[in-house]
Order: structure tokens, then sequence, then C-alpha cells
């Protein structure tokens, strides 16, 4: 299930390590209560795909095949649209990784995982973070791993602005550089991402979509006269 992962990336003198975050999808059961124009996720793989199609392949570009990325999953939201959908979502995912064999895949069940991870998943002392992709849902305080996955309209596994504060600064390598694919975090959660961690978490003035992934290469896109800000 999880590959095995090289801890030498070649950045200078640093070893870094590139994460992906992936929230889950909202239930069809639940969405189809809403209006149409209003249904969120249609698409199982909206949180997935921009990880397997677009940024496992630039990141490897850019810091070479064995550079150390790590890919964390919300998996009780893909458990339960799984069950619902009656496709095999989690082999899936688990198969992206299997045809790169040096990124490395986390499964998590909660907010304080994610933020475990960011602090101790690997020796921060040897191994910095070069750069964090949020694929969620979110508003302007709170990412949302989770969103219509249990209760309508409501997320229960999210990391709230105020949760910021527990991210250890020390984390980060210099310099680096982290973006939120949700909507709105660039209006509020954005500051305070860089004010407690010193580095940049590029967000959305606006909303992002995810409708014409497909069509991008896996890459989501701004909302007309959105505009990205940190």
């Amino acid at each position: 299930m999880v590959a095995l992962i090289s801890l030498t990336e070649a950045w200078g003198n640093d070893r870094r390590e590139h994460i992906m975050v992936s929230g889950g999808p909202a239930l069809l059961a639940w969405e189809k209560l809403r209006f149409e124009a209003d249904q969120h996720d249609k698409f199982y793989f909206n949180f997935v795909r921009p990880v397997a199609w677009a940024r496992i392949p630039q990141l490897k570009k850019l810091y070479g095949k064995d550079a150390s990325v790590t890919w964390l999953v919300y998996r009780p939201a893909y458990e339960k649209r799984q069950r619902e959908s009656g496709k095999p979502l989690i082999s899936w995912i688990e198969s992206v990784v299997r045809k790169y064999p040096a990124v490395k895949l986390v499964w998590f069940s909660k907010s304080d995982d994610v933020i475990n991870y960011i602090n101790r998943g690997q020796n921060r002392r040897k191994m910095k973070i070069g750069s964090i992709d949020f694929y969620l849902h979110s508003n302007k305080y709170c990412l949302m791993f989770d969103y219509s996955s249990e209760i309508l309209g409501c997320s229960k596994a999210f990391l709230h602005q105020r949760d910021i504060k527990k991210i250890k600064r020390s984390a980060f390598a210099k310099g680096a550089q982290s973006k939120s694919w949700g909507c709105h975090t660039g209006e509020s959660m954005s500051g305070l991402w860089r004010k407690q961690t010193g580095t940049k978490l590029w967000g959305a003035i606006g909303k992002t979509d995810y409708s014409d992934i497909s069509l991008n290469g896996g890459i989501p896109s701004l909302s007309p006269r959105g505009r990205w800000a940190y």
C-alpha cells in the first residue's frame, strides 16, 4: 500500500519534502438534496486527479525522480463514497503510488494527523518541508478534509485558521511555498499561515473550479474575477 521513499532530495545542500493533501468527496446522496447548480463532487476524484495528473509529475520534473514526495489522503470520505458508488476507490488511489514508486501514501482520518505529519512526519531537523499543496473544499477560515460526507453542508474534519498555531515554523525550509486549491483561502487563512510559519500559502481570492480539470491537465482553475494571494 505504501511505497518506499528516498529521504534525499537535492536542492543545493538542503533536503526537502513536498507534501500534497487530498480532502475527500461529498456523498451524492447528500448532494442530490441540493439544487443541481449547488451540488459538489459529482466526480469522486476531484481532489485526487490534480495530484496524479499534475502535481506529482511536476514535482518529479522539478526535483528529480527520487524527490521526497508524500501524499496525505483523507480515507474516511473515500471509504464512504466507495460504498455508495460500488467502485474500488481505495485501490485506485493506491495504484497511483505504484506508478510513482518514490511517492509515499499516508492515509489519515482526522485533522490532527495532518498537523502531526507536518511537525513530525519526518525528522524535521534533517528533512524540512519545501511545499504543501491542499486539494479540498475550503472557506476563508478553514481547510475542510471532509465536506458533506457525513452531514449535508458540514465538515467534521478540518483545519481551522485558529489551529495554525499548532504548526511548527521549524518544520519548513527557507523559502518554502505552499498552495491551497480550495475556495477563499487567500481571504484570511493565508495571512495567518504566513505569520505563524514564516512561509507563503497561496490561496484564492474568490472560488476555485474543479469542473474542468479534465480539460486543464488536472489543474483546478480560478472562478471569473478570482486571483491568487498570500
